[in-house]
């Protein structure tokens, strides 16, 4: 809808320019009609090339819509792969640091058993 107005704002104003050309100018009516059928070539051309470039536009974007629905199914694809094998890596080192915290809670349980409470050494 949005082209459809573009070129219907485009084709509005180039009559209106061509009607305030008309009426005032002041030509004869050979010169007139020589310079509206110069004119009327110019704008059909300048049509063509907008109706060309529009299709072009809408060409594109169906080529990357395309592009976008084969590409994208692999791309989630691949990233879900990489996620599954970065987690299988980490996996190890997390077991560790998990048994290594669990060793260095219990370790200061031990020193907290073992360090006398400042309560009852003070008499």
């Amino acid at each position: 809808m949005k082209v459809k107005s573009f070129l219907l704002g485009v084709t509005t104003g180039i009559v209106s320019g061509a009607a305030v050309i008309l009426f005032s100018t002041p030509q004869s009516g050979t010169e007139l009609r020589k310079n509206l059928i110069a004119n009327t070539k110019n704008v059909k051309s300048k049509l063509q090339e907008v109706q060309g470039e529009l299709n072009n536009v809408k060409q594109s974007i169906t080529t990357l819509k395309a592009e976008a629905q084969n590409n994208m199914p692999s791309i989630i694809n691949e990233l879900k792969d990489n996620f599954t094998t970065f987690k299988t890596e980490i996996e190890p080192e997390t077991a560790l640091l998990k048994q290594e915290i669990e060793n260095l809670q219990n370790s200061i349980s031990e020193i907290e058993k073992n360090i006398p409470s400042n309560k009852n050494n003070v008499q």
